[in-house]
Parts: structure tokens; C-alpha cells; sequence
């Protein structure tokens, strides 16, 4: 007996190893405390690169046609209340819901119209129901825009957006129908009729951008525009040996030490005849146009500098009568060239504005460009206080 027990308690011993070399084999077991040298390899983090200014033209937009349709109501119910016991219930339909609006919201996170599409359309308000029940009203559709958009329609001019959260219903909703319990009267006890919802307005509309800042450099190409932006503010505009390095507009924010910002937009450089739409022409003239001020900057190294700024002034002349005339400061560029220091006495004696010779390059005197460019914001805030409309903040 005892022999016999002792083989059954080996086979049982044997038959478990086999199991367990089996289970071992089929799932390994895998330690909780690995090292990092053990798991996976960690991955690489690739730094995006930065767009160049031919790709990011590509995804500038400053005009688009949009077509919108706001949402149709829905119907109204002819139906009658049906209880047990109450043959007579009388007419229960309810209304339908209103159509949704389209509405255009200024976004001062939105910088360009390259994500408004070509047709939106509206969502429909729900069709009424039995037991009084009225139809959801559908949301409104919203189109984000950035500062400074102007909403024309058949080229008259609808809405101005300048200030952030500003709204502008493009297509009103169609309103929803009624049901049969709204046509109850003492003269008709069990109206049969009910109205089915009107459809929503529809509009075509242009959308157009004009860059929405305080100041404006206005120059011609290659006069060190971009590079100045990069010396007084934020921005990053590309800069090259080239004409036409910019190809649309940039807005750079300079801050002072009391906490205001004043916002410089580097216009895209004009040539001759841009009023009549040579070169970049009007697309970007009309950019021009949303400035308060201007800071018309000259390439202080080229030959009769001062003829560089009569042919700006009769540019923008040319395009608006008086535009010239907004206030102003002359700055002469490249002063760190040895060329540019003969021209800078000349430049000073036949001009009556203020003329700040500074070098983008270097840094030279770009305090005294800042701190005339506060005077400028400065006497325009005082003008709109005493105009009583208000002045455009950043």
C-alpha cells in the first residue's frame, strides 16, 4: 500500500511539472521592474520646420466670396389630444422650431480668411409634435473672421469688423411653422390647418481683410521693412537680400513698460503705378488704409532718398485722396551704410516731418523709433476719446 501511494505522488509530482513547464512555456513571465534599457527605444522628437514665406502665402487669404444659407423652421403639427375617457381632447400640435442664423464673429486669434469656406449652411428647426410639444430651435453657425474684416454685398458695404467679439448676422433663420393648437379659437374649437416653416435667408456675400493695425511701414521693396518689425516688436517676418521678401502683411506687437501694446504692420513693399494695380498693387494698398498712422521708411543708402517718399505719398494719393496726410514720421533706414550718411543732412532739409534715422541691422536708435511711435498712439487715442468712438485695442 505504501508503495502504491508513493507512485500515485509521483505521477501527481510529475504530471504538475509538466503542466507548469507548459504554462512556462506558453506564457513567460515578464518582470514588472524592468530597466529603461529594456524597454522600447524612445522616439525621436522631430522639430517641425518653419514654414517659408511662399508657403505661408498659400494659406493668406484676404478676400473670399461666401455664399450662406441660414437654416428653414420646421413644421407645425395638426394633431388631436387622444385619452382614455376624453373623446373631446381638442387640438394639441405644437410649433416647429426656428431655423439657425449664420452669424460672422470677429476672432482675434484668427489672422487670415484661409478657413472660411464657400457655402455654409444653416441647421432646420425641428417639426412640432403631439401633446403641445414644440420643435427644438437648431444652433446658429458661426464664421470666424480676424480683426479688420469688411462684409460687402453687390460691392456696398454691409458690416465693419473691428473690434473682437463683434458679430454680424449674415442670413437670419426661417422661422418655425405653427401647429393647429395655436389656431384655437371660440369660433374654431378643432382647427384643421397648420403652417409649415418659412425657409431660410439666403445671401452671397464678399469677405475681405485689411490689416487692422495702429501703425503702417510703408516703403518700396527691399527697404528694410521686415527687418525693422523684427527690431521694434514680436514678429518674424523672413528677411533676404531680395525684392519682395514679404509677400503679405504681418503685424508685430510692441509693448511698453505700463502694459500697452501698439500694433505695426509691415505692408508688403509698393512699387510705381501700384495704384494702378502694378506689382502687389491695390490688394495690399487697401491694407494701407486701415492704419491710424504711417511710418513711411526709406532706403537711406540709395540714390535721392527723398524721391523715394514723393512717389509713396503720390501712391497712396492715388488711391485715396488724403491718405498721405495722416500723421506720420519719416525713418531712414541703412544710417550704418557710409553711403547713407550724406543723404541723411539732405533728407533733413527738404522735409518738414520728423525724420529718425535708425539701422534695422544693428539696432541703432530704435529707441528713439519706439518711443515716437508711443507719441503717435498717444495723440491717436486722444483724437478718438474726443471723437467719442473707441480706439481700436490690442
Amino acid at each position: 500500500m505504501a508503495g502504491a501511494a508513493s507512485r500515485v505522488s509521483g505521477l501527481a509530482c510529475g504530471t504538475w511539472d509538466l503542466l507548469a513547464r507548459r504554462v512556462a512555456s506558453a506564457r513567460p513571465v515578464r518582470s514588472l521592474f524592468a530597466s529603461g534599457a529594456l524597454c522600447g527605444k524612445p522616439r525621436e522628437v522631430r522639430k517641425k520646420n518653419a514654414l517659408s514665406e511662399k508657403k505661408l502665402t498659400r494659406h493668406f487669404i484676404d478676400h473670399r466670396k461666401v455664399k450662406v444659407v441660414a437654416g428653414s423652421g420646421g413644421d407645425g403639427a395638426c394633431t388631436f389630444h387622444s385619452e382614455p375617457r376624453k373623446e373631446w381632447g381638442g387640438p394639441d400640435g405644437g410649433n416647429g422650431g426656428n431655423g439657425g442664423n449664420i452669424i460672422i464673429k470677429v476672432d482675434r486669434q484668427v489672422k487670415s480668411l484661409s478657413l472660411v469656406t464657400a457655402l455654409y449652411h444653416g441647421g432646420n428647426g425641428e417639426s412640432g409634435g403631439s401633446k403641445n410639444c414644440y420643435g427644438r430651435n437648431a444652433h446658429n453657425t458661426y464664421i470666424s473672421v480676424p480683426i479688420g474684416t469688411i462684409v460687402r454685398e453687390f460691392g456696398k458695404t454691409v458690416a465693419d469688423l473691428s473690434q473682437h467679439g463683434q458679430e454680424y448676422v449674415a442670413a437670419y433663420g426661417g422661422a418655425g411653422g405653427k401647429g393647429n393648437r395655436f389656431f384655437l379659437s371660440n369660433e374654431n374649437r378643432a382647427p384643421m390647418i397648420s403652417t409649415p416653416g418659412e425657409k431660410g435667408q439666403e445671401r452671397a456675400l464678399q469677405l475681405e481683410l485689411r490689416t487692422m493695425a495702429h501703425a503702417g511701414l510703408v516703403g518700396f521693396p527691399n527697404a528694410g521693412k521686415s527687418s525693422l518689425l523684427r527690431a521694434i516688436s514680436n514678429a518674424k517676418p523672413a528677411v533676404a537680400a531680395y525684392p519682395f521678401t514679404t509677400l503679405n502683411p504681418h503685424v508685430g506687437i510692441v509693448k511698453y513698460r505700463d502694459h500697452e501694446q501698439v500694433a505695426v504692420a509691415d505692408i508688403p513693399g509698393l512699387i510705381q503705378g501700384a495704384h494702378l494695380n502694378h506689382g502687389l498693387g491695390i490688394s495690399f494698398l487697401r491694407h494701407i488704409e486701415r492704419c491710424r498712422f504711417l511710418l513711411f521708411v526709406l532706403d537711406l543708402s540709395a540714390a535721392e532718398p527723398w524721391v523715394q517718399l514723393e512717389n509713396l505719398r503720390f501712391e497712396l494719393d492715388q488711391y485715396e485722396p488724403g491718405l498721405s496726410q495722416r500723421p506720420q514720421a519719416i525713418v531712414a533706414n541703412k544710417v550704418d551704410l557710409p553711403e547713407a550718411r550724406a543723404n541723411l543732412d539732405t533728407l533733413r532739409a527738404l522735409v518738414t516731418q520728423r525724420v529718425i534715422p535708425v539701422s534695422a541691422v544693428t539696432g541703432h536708435n530704435t529707441e528713439e523709433l519706439i518711443l515716437h511711435l508711443r507719441e503717435l498712439y498717444d495723440g491717436y487715442l486722444l483724437s478718438e476719446g474726443c471723437s467719442g468712438q473707441q480706439p481700436v485695442k490690442w
